[in-house]
């Protein structure tokens, strides 16, 4: 299985502190690895992303399930690591072929947004907001549940405490899924925010948690338009990012009745959209 999250490699540092010594120090330094992940659908590529390998599964099948195709765990039949391998021959665990259950349909590839998106983009080129609503099967305007403002702000503090990878390369993003009383479920790290998001939400899916009743989201970076469609077809009621949210996933997040957190940090944060699920 892949485990190469982080290479070693040398760094020259140029700091105040070194200039006594011709100005630098050469040190090693660890890096987050990223690396292309090919996914395949009934035999064909579906789609390559740019990611931080490890937990691979989990990456296809939140992947899957934020394009719509899947929504259920019984959906998902199999998935495998398929051939291919490095210039030593090595396998590389970069392909993964999903299987879908009898009767799930594969999507449309004529309609395809893109065959290749970048560690960053997450689904760029989404149309609307009517779209999502058409492939959501998962409501989440009635999740009642309550989540005390305390938490919340709690919530960054919470994520950093397990951000292993972040602590040797300070270059990965996270995602952590949360119950209503503060406990960690899952926590994912990678390179790029929207695969830490569909790290967690395919841990989820296969392990028969979605939807995600009841949990929030906390997400290292901004709250984009994408990370609130994650979290809304995963059934997710709330989404807490530390940094800005985008007008549109403001938007979506009144429309969908999911409550969108923002500005996370020093216990001060916005609320947007359902913010009656923050009780005092």
């Amino acid at each position: 299985m892949p485990g190469r999250r982080t290479r070693r490699t040398r760094v020259e540092r140029f700091d105040p502190e070194s200039s006594g010594t011709g100005g630098s120090t050469v040190r090693e330094d660890a890096l987050a690895v990223e690396e292309p992940l090919e996914v395949r659908l009934g035999g064909s590529p579906y789609v390559v992303t740019m990611r931080t390998p490890g937990d691979d599964f989990d990456l296809v099948a939140g992947f899957l399930v934020s394009e719509g195709v899947v929504w259920s765990a019984d959906q998902l039949a199999a998935m495998r690591y398929c051939a291919g391998t490095d210039e030593q021959g090595r396998q590389t665990f970069n392909v993964v072929e999903a299987v879908l259950a009898p009767g799930v349909a594969l999507p449309d590839t004529s309609l395809e947004r893109h065959v290749y998106t970048s560690s960053s983009c997450g689904i760029c080129g989404t149309a609307s907001i009517e779209a999502v609503h058409k492939v959501a099967h998962t409501a989440v305007a009635d999740d009642d549940t309550m989540f005390k403002r305390e938490l919340v702000a709690d919530l960054p503090d919470r994520l950093r405490e397990h951000q292993a990878v972040f602590d040797r390369t300070g270059g990965v993003h996270a995602a952590g899924l949360f119950d209503a009383g503060g406990e960690l479920l899952c926590l994912r790290e990678d390179v790029g925010r929207h695969n830490a998001v569909d790290k967690v939400v395919g841990w989820a899916l296969r392990d028969g948690r979605v939807p995600l009743r009841g949990t929030v989201l906390q997400v290292s970076g901004r709250a984009s338009f994408e990370l609130a469609q994650k979290a809304h077809l995963a059934g997710i009621p709330m989404l807490s990012a530390v940094s800005a949210p985008s007008s549109l996933a403001v938007e979506h997040a009144a429309s969908a009745g999911l409550t969108l957190v923002a500005f996370n940090r020093d216990g001060h944060f916005n609320a947007y959209g359902a913010t009656h699920r923050i009780a005092s």
